[in-house]
């Protein structure tokens, strides 16, 4: 299937047809399949807490999952608080909503969480200051269950040392990565993500959303050769998309050296990799505001949308994997077809304007099942939560 899908194709197919339609090729029967929830929600005034609590419970509820536990949250916070479409607040568009996040938190809480972690790479700032000068109500969240704190993975900050976190199969490009402590010294993973495309990946969902566990002392343009630096040394551009360059000798370096430098390439297989290394234990996508055609306002022909949805589940392949039918795409398309290609053209001249399926490299090595006919979705149907992304913007490329 190379173009979106359309509301009017789920009413006239039947179950057998769309199965036919969105699944070419089989499934590994290794890679795990869990339940997805989607649930319809009109605003961020909603009363989150109890939309949460029903789509957990339908997968299963989280309390043995959290109680006594220490639950680290990654939020998508990508780009800085000034980048905006039109008025609109950037946790409207392209970042997690605060309200969501705070209903995230009071659940967790409530189903025994020891401690709430709220992580995410943001300059060099502490994140709760970061949070506070974007607007958020930093005091609101603080006390939204017992014991909740921030951490900026992007620099070690107060930590001792970078942890070392292995992919169990030795990765597709990287072996293993330096990432901040708490990604380790953690018991329950969380990945909060945006319902949305990216310019070269295709689409930001829960396993995109995992690139920005890497921070920019180790992966940044312009670390040193040999350590990490003390403080954040430009983007992830020339390390981790281009492969430009390796990372400082003190960390993992590349499995093969002369593999394809594309960002098509080379983005999806990190982030799959970056996936195993850390394992996410459970997914919330925010869809309920959001933007079509990239990942922030920065990517030319991107616009505000309104799919007023949600989807949760444990598997973070499952959850992208229901999430993308619901952006209308298929969740199965090969390198090159709709959504995995870039939506503006490559700035490298000759670049290659596809991407992998990320969700089909999980899939490959076991990480959960991107096959539809085994998620269980649970809540709303997918025809019922359908959102026309691909219609909302112009391509480019």
């Amino acid at each position: 299937m190379g173009g979106p899908w359309t509301r009017r194709q789920w009413l006239h197919e039947s179950a057998v047809a769309l199965g036919a339609r969105f699944l070419a090729g089989a499934a590994p029967l290794a890679a795990p399949a869990s339940p997805v929830a989607i649930a319809k929600c009109p605003s961020y005034d909603a009363d989150l807490v109890a939309v949460l609590n029903r789509m957990l419970d339908q997968i299963g509820g989280i309390s043995a999952l959290v109680k006594n536990k220490t639950v680290t949250i990654k939020l998508n916070l990508t780009g800085g608080a000034r980048a905006r479409y039109e008025d609109r607040p950037p946790g409207v568009t392209h970042w997690v909503h605060p309200n969501l996040v705070g209903a995230c938190v009071r659940v967790l809480g409530r189903n025994g969480a020891r401690c709430v972690r709220l992580v995410e790479s943001k300059g060099a700032e502490p994140l709760d200051e970061a949070l506070a000068d974007s607007g958020w109500d930093v005091k609101a969240l603080l006390s939204a269950a017992p014991r909740v704190e921030f951490e900026n993975t992007n620099l070690l900050g107060t930590g001792k040392r970078y942890a070392r976190l292995k992919v169990p199969y030795g990765g597709y490009v990287y072996p293993a990565f330096e990432l901040h402590p708490v990604f380790e010294d953690t018991d329950v993973f969380v990945s909060m993500s945006k319902l949305k495309n990216h310019e070269e990946a295709g689409i930001t969902l829960s396993l995109k959303n995992c690139f920005g566990n890497t921070p920019c002392t180790v992966y940044g343009d312009n670390v040193p050769e040999d350590e990490a630096s003390r403080l954040p040394r430009g983007g992830r551009v020339r390390i981790l998309h281009f492969g430009a360059r390796q990372p400082p000798k003190s960390a993992p370096q590349e499995v093969d050296f002369t593999s394809d430098r594309s960002e098509g390439y080379r983005l999806p297989r990190i982030i799959v990799d970056l996936v195993a290394a850390r394992p996410i234990d459970l997914n919330i996508i925010d869809g309920i505001e959001s933007a079509a055609g990239g990942e922030g306002p920065w990517v030319k022909g991107s616009k505000y949308c309104k799919p007023e949805v949600l989807v949760v589940g444990r598997n973070p392949v499952c959850t992208d994997t229901v999430a993308t039918a619901v952006m209308g795409y298929n969740p199965r398309a090969k390198r090159g077809e709709l959504p995995f290609r870039r939506t503006t053209p490559a700035q490298q001249p000759g670049a290659p304007d596809w991407a992998d399926n990320p969700m089909l490299l999980a899939e490959a090595k076991g990480l959960g099942s991107a096959d539809l006919e085994r998620i269980d979705v649970r809540g709303v149907s997918i025809r019922d939560a359908l959102y026309d992304f691909e219609s909302r913007f112009q391509r480019t490329s």
